[in-house]
């Protein structure tokens, strides 16, 4: 069958380079793109297992607040921070 097809300027540099480096017509590398990309988008999507994470408990704020960084290293590097 012939047809005409108006190809993407980056799909056809790539389709260029594959039929350069397979030495292959770009009537063959055509048909096989088509038929890979025919195969995946027909088989439906793998369902992918959803990630979880996992909460555990880290105990009480050891400082009064967060809206004075500057204290908030002195605690946690103790006074010879400052």
């Amino acid at each position: 069958m012939r047809t005409t097809l108006t190809i993407d300027d980056d799909v056809a540099a790539a389709i260029e380079r594959l039929r350069r480096s397979r030495d292959a017509s770009l009537k063959d590398v055509i048909n096989e793109a088509l038929r890979r990309g025919i195969k995946a988008m027909s088989t439906p999507a793998k369902q992918r297992e959803r990630f979880r994470t996992r909460s555990v408990p880290l105990g009480t704020l050891q400082v009064p607040s967060l809206d004075n960084i500057a204290e908030v290293l002195a605690i946690a590097e103790g006074e010879a921070f400052k």
